[in-house]
């Protein structure tokens, strides 16, 4: 079983992918809406926090945990590699391949401030890509307005048009969208920043690597439990999660409450 977790609704984007791209694996997910949004919190709480819903998931059978949260990802990883029995996979290092590979030389970055400020994604890119220019901007409300199924509205388009035109200006070529709430916004990213874009999904790269290296260690991949049905728990449910979740995923969705911590 394939264990995913997020703050949130975000990680879906991650579900969806591993539906698409690897049908018949079971999935776990859980999405702390308790405790949502990571971005804007400490390194040590982000860590502490990403914990707990790991070994949440690995105590409920995951055998494989990707951590669908840019913002985990950029500061728990070490944490999470160090303390859990199972291989872990972070968002972020698929997503740098995938934009150094069709950049022009401009990349942009959007993500949580803790995201953003962590440099994470600044650092893999001059790695990768030390050539590139590399322009960052912070989108924090784009967490709420997903989680509040506000990704439609008129008032995320105009927060989008501002927080963009930085990076519109500076002509990027290519955007990774930092966060995996982010492609509930595709839309809306997509015509703030302008034509001729390419926009970075980490949740779509992060299944598509991980495919990959199922395909390379047939052992793992026959080992992982595809028996029953996907679980989904979040610590703190709403309807409007599942209204949501059942909306983007395009199938009925029961969500479990379990509070950690």
């Amino acid at each position: 079983m394939i264990g995913v977790f997020d703050s949130g609704l975000g990680g879906l984007t991650v579900v969806k992918e591993l539906h698409r791209q690897m049908p018949g694996y079971r999935i776990a997910y859980f999405g702390d809406t308790a405790r949502t949004p990571y971005g804007g919190k400490s390194k040590e709480l982000i860590s502490q926090y990403a914990l707990e819903d790991a070994r949440f998931l690995v105590s409920r059978g995951a055998q494989i945990i990707v951590v669908a949260c840019n913002t985990a990802s950029a500061v728990a990883m070490g944490t999470l590699r160090a303390e859990l029995p199972v291989p872990v996979w972070e968002v972020i290092s698929p997503a740098v391949a995938a934009a150094v590979k069709v950049t022009k030389g401009r990349i942009g970055l959007i993500g949580t401030r803790a995201t953003v400020g962590s440099g994470t994604y600044q650092h893999h890119l001059e790695i990768e890509a030390p050539e590139a220019e590399v322009f960052a901007e912070p989108c924090p409300l784009f967490v709420p307005f997903v989680e509040e199924g506000w990704h439609r509205s008129k008032a995320v388009r105009e927060v989008a048009r501002t927080y963009l035109n930085q990076l519109k200006l500076r002509r990027i070529d290519t955007l990774i969208l930092g966060c995996t709430h982010y492609p509930f916004l595709r839309p809306v990213i997509a015509a703030a920043v302008g034509k001729g874009v390419r926009l970075i999904d980490p949740a779509r790269e992060t299944v598509a690597a991980l495919k990959r290296h199922l395909a390379v260690n047939p052992e793992l991949a026959k080992s992982l439990d595809r028996v029953g049905s996907d679980s989904y728990t979040v610590s703190d449910r709403t309807d409007q999660f599942a209204r949501i979740a059942s909306d983007w995923l395009g199938r009925p969705v029961e969500l479990e409450t379990v509070r950690l911590g």
